[in-house]
């Protein structure tokens, strides 16, 4: 599956033009290589179909013949749904996505096998397919298995420990960000080199305002802080240590309340529990029931409700 997930963006640009058309003469090739290329050039088939958005039936056909999958020893076998889910994610297939889930769930997303990463989530994080990861996540409530990996990063983290909030954060994808969190995807969260979604989303505010921009990039920042149990002691440290830039980038109020020199609002406080105690796999429509301001009963939310005072 980890092979599978890096070379989904190159695999064709290793296929050449097809059997027989690549350069110089056809003879000048072995005959072992011109079985390679013809099995890399039958396993390109099925990832074409994907991508040309083709019926749900015909792709199953296709996937559950081992004439379109050929292995790096050029055995064949058949595409696994964990293998054709990744395919779809990629392609924003999401008919097929959803025949995958609703039939292979535990097989497409195979957390309690001995796969190193199920990179899913991330990858629909990557490429930005927000209904697909809706979809995702959907389906990941449905599994205890797969929610207490989306709570701790586990199997759905990249190989240097990055969980799919990692990369939203990163990203700046506001909604991506908010469909993640209001899923139960922990914020507390650190990939290998002990860094936290928050250390990312400040570094690329920090970045974007040195560009001219990041202002509304904020919204970032308060969507995650309402989720987060705590700002982890090591984000003060590094905060502290530059308290001028970070006055600039954040301004004062949220500065200081991120490095514990002011409390939080009350509301602030008030959602934080809120969110606490709704469930997970409802939020959106436990939000809709309850007596707050409308603003606040869609995510992401759009107004800020840090300390008062905050921009």
């Amino acid at each position: 599956m980890r092979v599978l997930a890096r070379s989904l963006v190159t695999e064709h640009k290793c296929l050449g033009p097809g059997p027989g058309r690549g350069p110089g003469p056809a003879g000048a090739r072995s005959a072992g290589e011109e079985r390679a290329l013809h099995s890399r050039f039958l396993s390109f088939i099925y990832y074409q179909a994907i991508r040309d958005l083709r019926p749900v039936w015909r792709l199953e056909d296709m996937r559950t013949m081992e004439t379109f999958y050929w292995d790096r020893q050029q055995r064949r076998r058949t595409y696994s749904p964990a293998e054709a889910l990744l395919y779809a994610v990629v392609h924003d297939h999401r008919a097929y996505t959803q025949y995958l889930l609703g039939r292979y769930l535990e097989e497409a997303l195979p957390v309690c096998s001995d796969a190193a990463q199920v990179p899913h989530l991330a990858v629909a994080v990557r490429y930005g397919r927000k209904e697909i990861l809706e979809m995702l996540l959907g389906a990941v409530q449905k599994v205890p298995a797969l929610r207490s990996c989306l709570r701790s990063g586990g199997r759905f983290s990249l190989e240097d420990g990055r969980t799919p909030l990692h990369l939203a954060c990163e990203l700046l994808h506001l909604d991506t960000m908010a469909l993640l969190l209001g899923s139960g995807a922990s914020p507390l969260a650190q990939d290998r080199d002990g860094t936290a979604p928050l250390d990312l989303l400040l570094r690329k505010l920090r970045d974007a305002h040195a560009k001219g921009g990041g202002a509304n990039n904020r919204l970032c920042l308060y969507n995650l802080l309402l989720f987060s149990p705590r700002v982890p002691p090591h984000t003060r440290r590094a905060l502290e240590e530059d308290p001028a830039t970070w006055t600039v980038v954040l301004g004062r109020a949220t500065f200081d309340f991120l490095v514990g020199r002011t409390p939080a609002s009350l509301l602030f406080i008030a959602m934080q529990r809120v969110l606490q105690l709704l469930p997970g796999d409802g939020l959106q429509q436990s939000l809709q029931t309850l007596s707050i301001p409308s603003s606040l009963k869609k995510l992401p939310f759009l107004d800020p409700v840090l300390p008062a005072g905050c921009p």
